[in-house]
């Protein structure tokens, strides 16, 4: 895989864009974004239209497709999971790990995110481990504690190269689709936490490891965020899925 360059501009279309429909956006946005060496964009397609992508994507290696999940275990009977092993088979280099969504909806636990990260590894996968607090937690104070814990569990499988050479992405639950968004100094000073949290442990190799922002990010305010302290990326859900609307995002 090409070494990951900053700022990374992250697509997550969830729930969104099947096979025909993500051929048709990868040419739409392919034909308007020229390869650049000093970004990376990745898109995180749903399970069954990764394959498509990444045919799309053959041949600009500068552009790299990711899964949004795989399963805490390597193989076996578990009907309706994708393992790391299938994933990196079927052409992704990056997975998700720990979106919130996967936490408050499907239960997905500090231990699971763990697994996933050690799996992840092992397949070649470079995993993202996405953090943040609900609106409870938040208004509780308990932010810091959160992220903190969740950033430990996560990596807490991984020897230090593994988690120096892995993505963070701080995304607050309460900002995730409501149209609210953390401001830059918000995420700027949650950033700064994990960095930190980082440097205690990587030391200087800390500040090689990309933290990325999402929460309701759009070509209005990604700019913005990205310019704000410790920013080095976003992780975009809903503007991600227009090609053209996508396109100026990651132009930004």
């Amino acid at each position: 895989m090409r070494e990951i360059q900053k700022p990374i501009f992250a697509a997550n279309w969830k729930l969104n864009h099947g096979p025909t429909k993500a051929r048709e956006f990868m040419r739409s946005f392919l034909a308007s974004y020229d390869a650049a060496g000093d970004r990376t964009v990745a898109f995180f397609p749903s399970a069954l239209a990764v394959a498509a992508v990444a045919e799309a994507l053959s041949s600009r290696p500068d552009v790299l497709v990711g899964v949004q999940n795989i399963a805490t275990q390597p193989s076996g009977a578990f009907t309706g999971e994708n393992s790391a092993a299938i994933a990196a088979d079927a052409g992704a280099k990056l997975v998700l790990v720990g979106h919130s969504e996967r936490r408050h909806v499907f239960g997905e636990t500090d231990e699971d995110t763990a697994k996933k990260c050690a799996l992840a590894v092992l397949h070649g996968l470079t995993p993202v481990l996405c953090v943040g607090e609900t609106l409870e937690q938040r208004e509780a104070g308990e932010t810091e504690a959160v992220v903190l814990r969740q950033l430990s569990a996560g990596l807490g499988a991984l020897d230090d190269d593994q988690a120096a050479a892995s993505l963070i992405a701080y995304e607050p639950v309460w900002a995730i689709g409501t149209g609210r968004t953390a401001t830059p100094a918000d995420a700027s000073a949650i950033h700064g936490v994990l960095r930190s949290a980082l440097r205690e442990r990587l030391g200087d190799r800390a500040a090689d490891v990309a933290i990325l922002y999402g929460g309701s990010v759009n070509r209005d305010n990604v700019k913005t965020l990205l310019a704000a302290g410790d920013v080095d990326g976003v992780l975009v859900g809903g503007a991600s899925l227009d090609a053209d609307g996508w396109s100026a995002i990651v132009r930004a």
